[in-house]
């Protein structure tokens, strides 16, 4: 007789609430394994993919892509003995499921929208007491014998015409040739790729062995397809489509959800609770690009990529160092400082998903190597969506790389409970004074907001000093090591 287990959305960490389903990599009548990834999930700050807890046969998927789900409402009912085909008496036997969605009780969904039948739940107490619903991996009791139970093997359909040929602006063919027709991609990333009419064939695979990656199709869908837009009415220009559009067409409202989310109320909470000051510092960074290009061509730095940004962070660390009381938060429910005794540096990134800042947890230890690694990890898992919870907690200062954008300089806001934030500005070629005659130079503009409950002018100054000095002349990281 089919035995039917729920599992219900755990909390992944942090005082999670809620959070959205990305994509399903399993459908009903689908066979799971213990520990066999279910579907992904996306937080307020990252994407987590979640193991079944069973094995068995998938009966039913109660919650949508798309959709969100509290924690403690259950996405997915398992069939754990899937021993003989059930029945109508099997079927009325048990008491109907229900998924809670946004805090509401209701039937079960498909994802297609269509109301799903009643589904037997068999739970036993001995059950119960296993499957507590907040566990990933290892969840529940794992069968002796239990194996991972081949799937489907899914082959990509033919190429739509958004992935057929492409020429560039000369007419000149540049449609990449195809890949050899048995590409490496798992089948949530083929069903991805079958939902957005992608062909894999014509896509490269960046993951390990050249695996294509669920980001190498979103990649692929961004370059062969514009942004949808809609002319609405008044309007003279074309504006994206998306959301829900106002009755007379002039607006259109999005949900405001993950990580966008939790990045408003951050950000509201540290500029209304903490003082921000901002300090400024126009620096030749010349000595910095010479000594960038110095490292790219260094074999013991071929490895990794180097940037100016990364001086910038050794710079801020060795400053740090001079001045060890910029790096302390400020404990509102005791009065307290808390001075910390190693540096996570954060490194704010903007992604597909929106800002986040992972730290590099004890970058105070690490040689200007071994920050290129991290920086290269933190940046890599950050486009991809991956960014953990733990990735971006106990940060203790940060730095944002405006530069990037071609911006000169801003007043950036702090992240909630760090006391500092340097913004490293664009780097242009100026007319400066130097040595006594005007010669052009490669000048950026630095900016440090800081809390001033725990900075005052005069430290937070000193420090934007000291990380000039070393950007000015990195020989300083040798006196200063």
């Amino acid at each position: 007789m089919p035995s039917y287990q729920q599992f219900r959305l755990p909390d992944v960490g942090e005082g999670l609430t809620e959070a959205d389903i990305v994509t399903w990599s399993v459908a009903a009548g689908d066979t799971v394994a213990t520990n066999q990834q279910l579907c992904e999930i996306e937080t307020a700050k990252s994407v987590v993919e979640l193991p079944s807890p069973y094995s068995g046969r998938v009966h039913e998927i109660l919650a949508a892509e798309g959709s969100t789900v509290e924690v403690g409402a259950p996405i997915v009912v398992i069939d754990v003995d899937p021993g003989g085909p059930e029945t109508d008496g099997d079927r009325g036997a048990g008491v109907a499921a229900s998924s809670i969605v946004g805090g509401a009780e209701q039937r079960g969904a498909d994802p297609a929208g269509g109301e799903s039948d009643p589904v037997a739940s068999d739970v036993s107490e001995a059950a119960e007491e296993d499957s507590s619903g907040s566990v990933l991996v290892g969840y529940g009791t794992r069968p002796a014998t239990a194996g991972r139970r081949p799937r489907k093997q899914t082959v990509p359909d033919a190429a739509p015409a958004a992935s057929g040929p492409r020429t560039d602006a000369s007419g000149t063919d540049v449609t990449p040739a195809p890949r050899d027709p048995r590409v490496l991609a798992k089948p949530p990333v083929r069903r991805l790729a079958k939902d957005l009419g992608i062909d894999l064939a014509f896509v490269s695979g960046s993951g390990p062995g050249g695996i294509i990656t669920r980001e190498d199709v979103l990649a692929q869908q961004q370059r062969t397809e514009a942004q949808p837009l809609a002319t609405y009415e008044g309007d003279e220009e074309p504006w994206l489509e998306g959301g829900t559009v106002s009755a007379d067409g002039r607006q259109t409202r999005v949900p405001a959800r993950a990580v966008r989310k939790r990045t408003a109320e951050a950000m509201v909470h540290s500029a209304f609770t903490a003082p921000h000051v901002t300090v400024f510092h126009t620096v030749d960074v010349t000595k910095t690009i010479e000594l960038v290009e110095r490292l790219k061509q260094d074999k013991e730095f071929a490895d990794v990529r180097v940037t100016p940004l990364l001086v910038v962070m050794k710079a801020f660390i060795l400053a740090i160092r001079r001045n060890p009381e910029v790096n302390a938060s400020w404990d509102d429910e005791r009065q307290e400082i808390v001075y910390k005794h190693y540096v996570n540096l954060g490194i704010a990134a903007q992604t597909d998903r929106g800002l986040v800042v992972p730290n590099i947890k004890n970058a105070n230890r690490m040689t200007l190597h071994e920050l290129a690694v991290a920086l290269g990890d933190l940046t890599a898992k950050a486009r991809a969506g991956r960014t953990q919870p733990a990735d971006m907690a106990d940060g203790t200062v940060s730095i944002t790389n405006v530069g990037v954008f071609g911006i000169d300089t801003g007043t950036p806001i702090l992240n909630p409970g760090e006391s500092v934030i340097l913004a490293f500005g664009a780097i242009r070629e100026l007319p400066w004074v130097h040595q006594g005659e005007v010669t052009p130079r490669r000048v950026s503009q630095l900016a440090l907001s800081m809390d001033h409950r725990l900075v005052d002018g005069a430290l937070g100054a000193q420090v934007l000093a000291d990380v000039a000095k070393v950007l000015e002349d990195p020989a300083q990281v040798l006196v200063w090591s």
